[in-house]
């Protein structure tokens, strides 16, 4: 891995934080479904910036570029946009490079609060600076577990938390906040996320000891932009394959 990458995901972080800060329309683009203007603003702001590094690129909110180096950064530029939109201070900006290994380096930030959280492959997992681990948490009748969307039928876990920002929420079983993370979105087919929304969160996670999953035991790394996938997260092995049980019984 290129080791200058990981200051290049902070400087493009950077300038999503101060174009965003500019912003004065919350509402829809009308570009494309769902989209905020927020989101093409943040989204001008980034792909300058990684196109001179020469890296490829793939966004949420445009169109595949290939780049020269053989590397491309997954982007979601605002992860949570309708939570920005209404000042809800739980969205961020979600890169991850790819290489011919796979994920290598990851960045997601907050940009409501300023924190950040970063991974590189085979290189430990940080929060502002300090390293650090998931839960230990095996049994999920003791777990507090993250969703997207509302599951049929309890989970069997002790409490849930809806954020609305996939990208932060599997940050916080990275650090142990939350010990897991369960996908309970079946709307869109194949799954109701993009790999922008958690591939930087799953090098993350990964590097910090927790375990990240495809629900139907697909790849989650990929580059195709109308690919979709259900992920689900647990700090540990006992803990993810009590989700995992429970998730596909709903």
């Amino acid at each position: 891995m290129n080791p200058d990458r990981l200051g290049l995901l902070h400087e493009v972080a950077d300038a999503v934080a101060a174009a965003f800060a500019q912003v004065r329309d919350f509402g829809l683009s009308g570009q494309r479904d769902g989209q905020y203007t927020l989101d093409v603003v943040a989204n001008d702001a980034a792909l300058p910036l990684l196109r001179t590094a020469g890296l490829g690129v793939l966004s949420e909110e445009s169109d595949f570029e290939p780049g020269s180096t053989g590397e491309v950064v997954v982007i979601d530029p605002i992860d949570g946009s309708t939570n920005a939109s209404r000042g809800l201070p739980w969205f961020a900006t979600a890169m991850c490079v790819v290489d011919g290994d796979g994920a290598s380096a990851a960045l997601v930030v907050n940009q409501a609060s300023g924190d950040r959280f970063w991974a590189t492959r085979g290189g430990g997992a940080f929060r502002n600076g300090t390293s650090i681990a998931p839960s230990n948490c095996t049994d999920v009748a003791e777990s507090i577990v993250g969703l997207n969307g509302i599951p049929p039928s309890p989970l069997g876990y002790r409490q849930s938390r809806v954020y609305g920002a996939v990208a932060l929420d599997l940050c916080m079983v990275a650090c142990g906040v939350l010990d897991g993370y369960v996908d309970c979105d079946d709307r869109s087919p194949g799954g109701a996320h993009g790999v922008w929304d958690y591939l930087a969160s799953m090098l993350i996670c990964r590097e910090a000891g927790a375990h990240v999953v495809d629900l139907h035991d697909r790849e989650l790394v990929h580059l195709v932009h109308e690919a979709r996938r259900t992920p689900v997260a647990a700090a540990t092995p006992a803990l993810l394959a009590q989700l995992l049980a429970a998730r596909r019984t709903v």
